[in-house]
């Protein structure tokens, strides 16, 4: 780490949110993992030391600011959230929690001996569910999916004993129950024994040989869990032991009490469980203590968990920290340190992804370490390769990081007299040159839309659920297309795929139902969200979370583009506007600019918007005095932290910017404001105290 120069660590963080992001999906929305939790947690906790490392270098559409993922296309519906369920941060060590508090004081602009009381329990290893009841009733249960929208699973968790239809005693008439699903250790070993004495039976009684390796068993008690609630049928959910423990709340009517740890108890007195590790502490010192404690009882309990959740006791300073784009300010999970184990690297596979990169990914000798079995390891890229003087037969030492992903640590075997390991310097699918770029760790394949993983994985990431989310177009029916030269010339020919309606029909797997049914979804899409539509175009270092950052400033992407191209000229205005986004920084904007700048690029963009007519983009806010108006906070603000008036401005629907420039509307000033009320004064902007901004904060609710 002490090593790396910023353009390398500004590239792995591009690298790790596009992996990371990937891996999300395969495992939140898809079921499918490719990595176990070990390898992803090794992904998190490098990302996590790089931001920690390069503070100025955290992404937008950093992993840290991620909830989940978006639904994946199932039997089950799609539930809107009333109220989002974030995630949370992540802390490793003793030193993060003391930042984390720290961090919060400093926010809620609290004296030294001003005593902060957190809740800290156990952080159980499940899938998070939320529970709508209604005058005691439960209408509705939903998974997390994204954060925004989950799945229906109402029924399904009808038949889970821990959740009660009603609950006792008086309650609100609208109160959203949250927590974790999850499958005991004892039960998760018993399901997959049952599973294995079925495949037996079945194959007895067909008169054939029983083969072990056929019989599809769950790899971990979290997966079971989730694959057996989100079961199409009901009546699959009603086999398997699942159990519930609840964390917290959603959309309430009303909250009977003013802090968390009352909230938990009464959830407990209507009926759910809520975890026996439960406690509420005031030292910092007793907080950590509870963290040693439960790490010590951790191999003992009957559920796994992967670390303690500590959060803000009074509800009154949880709505003051409020969120980040990914988690709530108020709270944050300490994770376990991460468990070791040998195995040897058997093969070295080269994978392309959308973008071009050439991504080494290790094929391990199956090894258990922290209840999972290994098999597959990322290697990153060339550079960590050469490192670690990694070569196919080596003996090395993985670690679980976090308890979620496992990473190598240490070459056992690099001593001895064998070749080194010859990263290609082709692509292993087009045969193209793979180069790295000045300044960048990653190959990559210079074979652009020639390549056929990057023109498959670049249309898949489009119509993904994260992007333009269109039904029925699956990676099968992509290839497809493409072998019939259907999808040749970019994302516009989805939407022209109606041309081949009468071709389609009789094809193998398609009829004129289906056919009509995947032609009315991306039908469906011909008005498409303006920020899964920047998304989609898999333009680099523009995640998710930048999209919409970027479409909250300039509204539609006509005007995005003209930005991009104007700050690529050396237009300061437009430099210092598009910087001025909070997560936006030179990497995006050059990234931006070299997209509109390549004239390929642009024929697709204009091909694409000559199919589709995406709206303006518009942000839910709360309607004030300061709506739409761009506002600047300068001096020292006494009342609040720098950090919670921003998050003021935005919610009120204000854009805060931290410079004061022609197109400032607003400067809010406290003590000691210098240069910025200087210009302000020269530039005729409106300029109000404090007490005036509280005023309007206060007027809009």
């Amino acid at each position: 780490m002490a090593d790396l120069t910023e353009a390398e660590a500004a590239n792995q963080l591009m690298r790790l949110a596009k992996e990371i992001a990937r891996h999300n999906a395969l495992y939140h929305a898809e079921d499918t993992p490719e990595i176990t939790d070990q390898e992803f947690d090794a992904l998190v906790r490098r990302n996590a030391e790089l931001e920690a490392q390069f503070p100025r270098l955290v992404r937008a559409d950093s992993p840290s600011r991620q909830v989940g993922a978006a639904v994946a296309s199932s039997a089950l519906a799609k539930v809107q959230h009333e109220v989002r369920m974030f995630s949370l941060d992540n802390a490793f060590s003793d030193e993060d929690m003391q930042e984390f508090f720290a961090r919060v004081r400093r926010f809620l602009n609290l004296p030294g001996d001003e005593p902060v009381a957190y809740t800290a329990e156990d952080k159980i290893d499940g899938l998070s569910c939320s529970l709508r009841y209604e005058d005691g009733v439960l209408v509705r249960a939903a998974t997390r999916g994204d954060g925004q929208v989950g799945e229906d699973v109402t029924a399904n968790v009808r038949h889970i004993a821990d959740i009660p239809g009603m609950l006792r005693g008086n309650v609100p008439a609208v109160f959203e129950v949250r927590g974790e699903v999850y499958m005991e250790k004892q039960a998760f070993t018993a399901l997959n024994e049952r599973l294995m004495d079925e495949g037996r039976a079945k194959a007895e009684a067909a008169g054939e040989v029983f083969d072990a390796a056929k019989i599809r068993q769950f790899v971990t008690p979290r997966n079971s869990a989730a694959g057996s609630l989100r079961q199409k049928d009901a009546n699959v959910t009603a086999q398997r032991p699942l159990r519930f423990l609840a964390w917290g709340w959603g959309a309430a009517s009303e909250l009977p009490h003013d802090t968390q740890f009352a909230m938990m108890r009464q959830i407990a007195e209507w009926g759910f469980p809520v975890s026996p590790l439960l406690q509420r502490f005031e030292s910092a010192e007793d907080l950590l203590q509870h963290y040693a404690a439960i790490g010590e009882r951790r191999a003992g309990l009957p559920y796994d968990i992967d670390g303690v959740v500590y959060k803000v006791d009074r509800l009154d300073y949880q709505a003051r920290l409020g969120f980040v784009a990914k988690a709530p300010r108020w709270g944050i999970a300490r994770k376990f340190p991460a468990e070791r184990a040998e195995t040897v690297l058997e093969k070295i596979d080269i994978q392309v992804g959308r973008t071009g990169k050439l991504t080494p990914v290790g094929r391990l000798s199956g090894v258990l370490v922290g209840g999972v079995t290994v098999f597959n390891v990322t290697l990153h890229n060339r550079d960590e390769i050469a490192r670690l003087g990694l070569r196919e037969g080596d003996r090395i030492v993985i670690q679980r990081a976090g308890d979620v992903i496992p990473q190598v640590v240490e070459n056992l075997t690099r001593d001895e007299p064998r070749e080194a390991y010859s990263f290609p310097d082709h692509c292993p699918v087009c045969g193209s040159e793979a180069v790295a770029e000045e300044g960048e760790v990653d190959v990559r394949c210079t074979g652009g839309l020639i390549c056929h993983a990057q023109q498959f994985e670049r249309l898949r990431h489009f119509v993904s659920r994260g992007a333009l989310d269109i039904d029925g177009l699956g990676e099968k029916s992509i290839l497809e297309f493409m072998e019939l030269g259907w999808l040749e010339k970019g994302p516009a020919d989805i939407f022209r795929l109606r041309r081949h309606r009468s071709e389609l029909i009789g094809r193998d797997g398609w009829q004129d139902k289906s056919v009509d049914n995947l032609l009315a979804s991306i039908e469906a899409k011909r008005s498409p969200d303006a920020a899964r539509l920047l998304f989609g175009l898999g333009i680099r270092h523009v995640g998710a979370v930048t999209a919409r950052d970027l479409l909250k400033r300039f509204v539609t992407l006509p005007a995005l583009r003209e930005a991009s191209e104007k700050a690529r000229t050396g237009d300061a205005e437009a430099l210092e506007e598009l910087t001025g986004i909070e997560g936006v920084g030179p990497v995006v904007v050059e990234a931006l600019g070299d997209f509109f700048h390549e004239h390929h690029n642009v024929a697709a963009w204009d091909d694409l918007l000559s199919e589709v007519s995406p709206p303006p983009y518009v942000v839910e806010t709360t309607a004030s005095a300061v709506s739409g108006k761009t506002v600047v906070f300068t001096g020292k603000l006494e009342t609040m932290s720098r950090d919670e008036a921003k998050a003021q401005a935005e919610r009120l629907g204000a854009r805060a910017a931290g410079s004061v420039s022609p197109k400032t509307d607003l400067v809010v000033a406290g003590p000691g404001a210098g240069s910025k009320m200087k210009k302000a004064a020269e530039l005729g902007i409106e300029v109000i105290d404090e007490a005036q901004w509280a005023e309007i904060v206060k007027a809009a609710g």
